[in-house]
């Protein structure tokens, strides 16, 4: 111990140094590597000279002819192969904009390349384009300007023998025809030029190298520098550039092997995957596909099969590829137009590659369509999604709408859905969102859970950085540290790419071989993903909670953009919901009667497609609203025409001044109300009467004249000094001058609306120029060029007594005016009153925004705004810059400034753009943006709205009068005998009723989907009728009422909005009128009923 010795090993180490050895300069080193894999100087010595073995070009090898095609038609495969085809070459150019030109190719293999192992087929005239089979298959689209230029040829044509296929060639970039910025109105006459279309020999080792040797330098470039992971991937990346050597295809398969070292060995194949490390972000192929956006519905029909075929092929090849996509619409056409296709998608529905989810229509806008609407994206979605493959969707897909609805949770849980994906919050341009994995909660308190990709795109490039931004911005690792890594090109469509799946390969070999990179795996599901977030939940794990809408901090001005088309979809969901009692009511009253299935379903759809998030909100370009204006007057046709049947079936039609038959009223909404109403005189030149309409319930209603009566109270008005007007009635006393309302006194209530000295109904204009994004955004420094326009001359326009109206025009500027009329109807007991303003509005400017101000005299720290199913409260201060972001809001028919006592409700009839700052009230008319539709919102428009002032806090009267305001009572006149009608109208106000607590709203009444005399046969029929009633908690408050009918009902089922049935809700009254059922609805709740026959 202590006195041993050991023998040393002898130093290796060269006692003489044999030379100088200098540290290698790092930045150098790195921006080397830059040279190797790009174009410039250097491509024809760098790994760029050696990607193909051998190239064919030229009419030898590729015959070109084609058919131009007229008109901007888009032909068939049929229709435009029937034509005679005409001589091509590269070189030529073809346009205009959206023309489509068919070519066909003549290929034949030359001999010096029938031995190579790859060849494929490069096409690239900077457009779009879709390659078909000689017997008309479509086979794969093509992108244009050097991104998916190539089809893989299939290896029998290396026969040496001639063959045939079809390009056809749509004149659109990817993101449609604007020169430069990509969302400037599109140049009509755009052409584009065919430069390359050669069989080329493709080295597949040096394609490899090149996806190698990109994730390496990524790794060098953006690992931390003081990392050794960084300094190895900058040492192997320079020794595949020192082994290289021009003309060499041994330097190619070293450079390969020395990049092993760094990315494993497995990452030609999907065995990569197969490791048994544990992946953290999971990676799904996606293509997100515009419905309508810079291009035209009958373009994205195109895109749909020039996407969706490239992932069928890519499946093909790429074990490992999972692929999903949303919008039932879109599986629709691919069905209509391209039923080959459709197959092949089915087929790969069935393997599990291809994953439908969204379980919606399309991906649709959520901050404006109805209640009723967003029930019908998911209903219709669902059934199609379970009648074509199967099974409905677990998940909500909606990446890249413009704000989420607070209801939306509590409609996905109804429809089926416990899960919920986006990203778009990520694009926020005030504050960032707090979390990525949360539970996202309802105002009746249902919940989904939620997950926003940290990477915050779902068109990743599958890049280096798309992983590492993976984990890198997770917000909510505490709870959970996975994430979906969303990839593929999109908005255009297009999707994943070969190079995508090929770097992913990599980035996954590189974590497993050198770590520091997150692991990535391919193959799950988006519903496998869901599925362990929700297993961590049932075992504990408590994610964060989100209550309330997720509101978006940008895109402000989609509430008010394309003003004609919001106006489209409200009278549409409106015509909606009044043709579908009436066919109801008929096809259970007469047998004769068969309920218009495929006519509703056909509007519906038109509808649904129409509120697709780049339609509704205003931000496409002119022919999308071309085409809009088209399907909405087509559904106003349908509708109108199926009213008057429904009609006639239960005795009575549409009001005509020539009929000789006496004139009734008709109420569209399920709830006693009073209305005066207008009767056109019945002689040319006569003045109109009016006269009052009562309805016990929905259906016919009494008509009083008022030719010289008051109906019960009159409207009065005087001109009280020069252009200074009262109107009164028995509730108000409203002072105007010059358009203003100086004045609004509530007689009953003792109390003054409007504060000392302000004006309300004050139109106002402010410049609108955001920072980007035209037709989106109305950024908060708007506000500070505000302009009050001038008061005009007012004039009276009626004066009573039932109704007393002025009128003032007023001078907006050279081009564009404002006529406003501002009424006030006589009182009517029982019904609330208020001032109404309705404008006709000629406008043709340019950046501006155009609104209407009420300041009111209330003080409140939050507005509530309606909204689907309910009500949100948003601030009315600037505390913090959560609060100053909601400078602008979505409302739907109503918008309140309330205290305990009194509060002043706003109405309007189809706009949705609102703010309440302090005790201003303001609502945002028109907008006049110059991109993407350089026209947008030019023209003439008629706008109502109204002011309605409330002895109480907020509650179900605003609601009810909103729902009154929006659709107004019409008139009728009998179509059979008197005593018909009187049985009619027995029968309509009491076949169905909801009775009890007034916040309860019964919003729809429908037949049952399946049903065996409704049913279309796309899910199995239900035997019997049935009657579908859909009731909401409108005020946030537990609430109890009961369901009546009149009609021979057999039991009463609660169920969920794709009408399964659940629980039997027990008989609780029968009388000599029908039975009662009595339901309680916690706040908020939507509740579905069916009523069996």
């Amino acid at each position: 111990m202590g006195g041993e010795t050991k023998a040393k090993m002898a130093s290796t180490l060269p006692q003489l140094s044999a030379k100088p050895v200098g540290a290698k300069i790092h930045s150098i080193y790195k921006d080397r590597l830059k040279s190797f894999t790009s174009g410039g100087q250097y491509s024809g010595k760098n790994l760029l000279s050696m990607m193909d073995e051998g190239r064919a070009t030229g009419s030898d090898h590729v015959k070109l002819s084609v058919y131009n095609v007229p008109d901007l038609a888009r032909p068939t495969f049929k229709e435009a192969t029937s034509h005679d085809f005409k001589p091509s070459k590269v070189g030529d150019s073809f346009g205009p904009s959206w023309s489509t030109h068919w070519f066909k190719i003549d290929l034949k293999v030359p001999s010096d390349l029938t031995s190579k192992e790859h060849l494929e087929f490069h096409w690239d005239a900077g457009n779009e384009g879709l390659v078909w089979t000689e017997d008309g298959e479509p086979l794969q689209g093509l992108t244009g300007g050097g991104e998916r230029i190539e089809w893989v040829l299939p290896k029998s044509w290396k026969d040496g023998k001639q063959h045939t296929f079809y390009i056809e060639m749509a004149c659109n970039g990817m993101f449609g025809n604007a020169v430069g910025d990509s969302i400037q109105p599109p140049n009509p006459n755009r052409y584009f030029r065919l430069s390359t279309a050669d069989i080329v020999a493709v080295n597949l080792e040096a394609r490899a190298l090149f996806v190698d040797f990109w994730i390496i330098g990524d790794a060098a470039r953006e690992f931390p520098t003081d990392s050794w992971e960084e300094h190895e991937a900058l040492t192997v990346g320079n020794e595949i550039m020192d082994v290289f050597e021009e003309h060499s295809q041994d330097s190619i398969l070293k450079g390969r092997e020395i990049a092993q070292r760094y990315l494993g060995k497995d990452v030609d194949s999907a065995k990569v995957y197969e490791s048994d490390q544990q992946p953290i972000v999971y990676a799904i192929g996606h293509c997100h596909i515009d419905t309508c956006w810079l291009w035209p519905w009958a373009e994205t029909k195109r895109k749909v099969a020039r996407s969706w075929a490239n992932q069928c092929d890519l499946m093909d090849r790429y074990p490992e590829h999972r692929f999903t996509c949303s919008q039932a619409q879109q599986y629709k056409w691919l069905e209509t137009y391209y039923p080959s296709l459709f197959d092949r998608v089915k087929a790969k529905v069935k393997k599990g590659t291809f994953q439908p989810i969204g379980g919606s229509w399309v991906e649709h806008d959520t901050n404006m369509p109805s209640g009723e609407s967003l029930v019908r994206q998911f209903l219709y979605g669902q059934r199609f999604f379970e009648s074509h493959f199967g099974e409905r969707c677990q998940t909500f897909w909606l990446p890249d709408t413009f704000g989420y609805s607070s209801q939306l949770p509590q409609l996905c849980r109804l429809a089926g859905m416990s899960r919920f994906f986006t990203q778009k919050l990520s694009w926020n341009n005030i504050n960032n969102f707090p979390h990525t994995t949360f539970n996202w909660v309802s105002l009746d308190g249902s919940q989904v859970i939620c997950h926003m990709a940290p990477a915050e795109t779902y068109t990743a490039d599958a890049h280096f950085g798309d992983v590492k931004r993976s984990v890198q911005q997770h917000k909510s690792m505490d709870q959970d540290n996975t994430s979906l890594l969303v990839f593929g090109k999109g908005d255009g469509g297009g999707g994943p790419t070969r190079e995508h799946l090929e770097k992913l390969r990599r980035c996954r070999g590189m974590a497993d071989t050198i770590g520091r990179l997150p692991r990535v795996k391919m193959g799950d599901s988006v519903e496998d993903f869901f599925d362990r977030l929700e297993k961590k939940a049932q075992d504990g794990t408590d994610f964060v909670t989100w209550y309330g809408e997720l509101y978006f901090e940008l895109h402000r001005g989609t509430y008010t953009t394309q003003a004609n088309n919001k106006w489209n979809n409200r009278k549409s969901e409106i015509m909606l919901h009044n043709l579908e009692f009436l066919a109801t009511m008929a096809s259970i009253s007469k047998s004769s009667y068969k309920y218009p299935k495929k006519d509703i379903d056909d509007m519906w759809e038109d509808v649904l497609l129409c509120q697709f998030h780049d339609c509704l909100p205003g931000s496409s370009i002119e022919m999308c609203y071309d085409d809009s204006d088209e399907l909405y007057a087509k559904v106003f046709k349908t509708g109108k025409k199926l009213i008057k049947e429904a009609r006639s079936t239960l005795g009575f039609a549409e009001y005509d001044a020539s009929s000789k038959e006496q004139v009734h009223g008709y109420n569209d909404l399920p709830w006693a109300r009073s209305e005066i109403l207008t009767i056109p005189g019945q002689k040319a030149g006569a003045a109109a009467e009016y006269a009052l309409a009562t309805a016990d319930g929905p259906g016919v209603a009494n008509i009083q004249s008022l030719t010289g009566k008051s109906g019960g109270s009159a409207a009065s008005i005087k001109e009280t000094k020069k252009g200074v007007f009262q109107l009164s009635n028995d509730d108000y006393k409203v002072e105007v001058e010059g358009g203003h309302i100086t004045s609004l006194y509530d007689i009953k209530a003792q109390r003054e609306v409007v504060p000392p000295g302000s004006k309300a109904n004050q139109l106002v204009i402010f410049d609108d120029k955001p920072l980007y994004w035209q037709a989106w955004d109305v950024e908060v420094f708007h506000l500070e060029s505000r302009k009050e326009l001038p008061a005009g001359k007012t004039e009276i326009s009626e004066q009573g007594p039932s109704r007393v109206s002025v009128v003032t025009e007023t001078k907006i500027s050279s081009e564009s005016w404002i006529k406003t009329t501002i009424s006030l109807a006589a009182s009517i007991e029982g019904q609330t009153s208020y001032v109404a303003m309705e404008s006709e509005v000629e406008w043709r400017e340019s950046m501006k925004f155009l609104k209407v101000e009420f300041p009111v005299d209330i003080r409140n720290t939050e507005a509530s705004y309606e909204t689907q199913y309910g009500i949100v409260r948003r601030p009315t201060h600037y505390n913090t810059t959560w609060d100053m972001a909601k400078f602008e809001v979505c409302c739907h028919k109503w918008a309140d400034l309330s205290e305990n006592d009194y509060g002043v409700s706003i109405l309007n009839d189809s706009k949705y753009g609102f703010a309440t700052c302090g005790n201003l009230m303001r609502l945002s008319l028109l907008r006049a943006p110059k991109a993407p539709d350089a026209h947008a919102d030019m023209g003439r428009h008629h706008i109502r709205y109204a002011i309605l002032p409330h002895a109480t806090g907020l509650n179900s009267d605003t609601v009810r009068t909103a729902y009154e305001f929006n659709n107004p009572m019409q008139l009728i006149t009998p179509s059979g005998p008197a005593a018909s009608l009187a049985d009619t109208a027995a029968h309509l106000s009491k076949a169905i009723t909801l009775t009890g607590n007034p916040a309860l709203i019964l919003d729809a009444i429908k037949r049952g989907e399946d049903d065996h005399d409704v049913s279309r046969g796309e899910l199995p029929k239900r035997s019997g009728q049935s009657v579908i009633v859909r009731v909401y908690e409108s005020m946030g408050g537990r609430a109890r009422g009961r369901l009546g009918s009149s009609l021979d009902v057999k039991r009463v089922c609660k169920c969920n909005l794709l009408e399964d049935d659940a629980d039997e809700v027990p008989l609780t009254a029968t009388t000599a009128s029908g039975k009662g059922w009595d339901i309680e609805l916690r706040p908020f709740e939507v509740a579905t009923f069916r009523l069996q026959l």
